[in-house]
């Protein structure tokens, strides 16, 4: 991996990470389009993509520093509201814990590759353009509850939907605003529900993985791929997260829903046509897409008939060689 490389990484994580269209999803396949998604290195890479993470974690926590410095005094008994949404974040973030933590192995050995990603991104957007048409026809629109009305129930709805987001590409961000709405919140509250269980959901994360597989990414990659990832995906996030609170103050989901369709089928399309082969054409992880074509195989120079196999010639007076056949 090259500096630039982890540049392209961080703003990409940076973008989409807090936006409903999957930062995971968007990694992958912008380390199979870089080339950068060896097998060998495996582990060492999601664990970048996931370490990473904290420079979007950070951003959001500039930003939302009222309502962290509020649960903070909350859980110090000197602000009810606060300890009410700290203790909604907790509860919602319980279910990725334990499902998390079950299945993280499985999920990233079978579902780490391009089409699953190409499936939730289209499902992912017809998903919001039938629930976008849907919450319009009951005349709802960005109405509902505010984050201090939202119930202990509210939030553990809100925490098993995110559960469904670790099938990548499909985003935490879209399934937790979601569930918010679903569960009666307004669009705004369940925006930012969502990004403040981002603090938690991905900041566990990125401390689980980087105890887990942390040395072995610095000794694959080094540290200043690592540091100007993560400062690009903190700046990049702030940029994202300041557009889209904007934007749907007047406007719906619908947008996100028409990219994740567009996005899958130019990828799927792709991929058919061989302009994004994978660049490990031995790579048999179920996700991954196959190369097409047997990787090729080094040359070798011909061996010395008295070196074959490094087996010593035999003695003529034990072993008599036999004669040699005519052709």
């Amino acid at each position: 991996m090259t500096v630039i490389d982890s540049i392209i990484l961080g703003i990409v994580e940076g973008l989409t990470e807090y936006l409903p269209v999957s930062s995971t999803g968007h990694l992958i396949v912008t380390e199979y389009l870089l080339g950068l998604d060896n097998p060998a290195n495996k582990a060492a890479l999601d664990a970048f993509s996931v370490c990473i993470q904290g420079g979007a974690i950070l951003a959001v926590l500039l930003l939302y520093f009222g309502r962290v410095k509020g649960m903070l005094e909350g859980f110090a008994g000197k602000n009810p509201a606060g300890l009410r949404l700290g203790c909604n974040l907790l509860l919602a973030f319980v279910p990725a814990v334990g499902i998390g933590l079950a299945f993280d192995d499985e999920i990233k050995e079978y579902l780490f590759g391009v089409w699953p990603v190409v499936w939730a991104w289209v499902v992912g957007g017809l998903v919001i353009l039938l629930y976008v048409r849907w919450r319009n026809s009951t005349g709802q629109g960005n109405a509902g509850k505010g984050l201090d009305e939202m119930s202990y129930g509210q939030a553990l709805l809100v925490g098993f939907m995110q559960c469904i987001a670790m099938w990548p590409g499909t985003s935490r961000s879209l399934m937790t605003m979601l569930g918010g709405m679903v569960a009666g919140l307004s669009v705004a509250a369940a925006v930012e529900f969502s990004f403040l269980l981002g603090l938690v959901t991905l900041g566990a994360a990125t401390a689980y993985d980087a105890m887990k597989h942390g040395a072995l990414m610095v000794e694959t990659f080094g540290l200043w791929p690592l540091a100007m990832g993560s400062l690009m995906a903190f700046v990049s996030a702030m940029i994202a997260v300041k557009w889209m609170v904007g934007y749907l103050q007047k406007h719906s989901l619908s947008i996100f829903g028409w990219y994740r369709i567009a996005a899958g089928c130019v990828l799927a399309a792709l991929v058919f046509t061989g302009m994004g082969q994978s660049h490990d054409a031995g790579d048999k992880t179920p996700g991954k897409v196959p190369a097409g074509k047997a990787a090729p195989v080094a040359p070798q120079a011909p061996a010395s008939p008295l070196t074959v196999n490094a087996v010593p010639a035999p003695v003529p007076a034990m072993v008599p060689s036999p004669a040699p056949v005519a052709p």
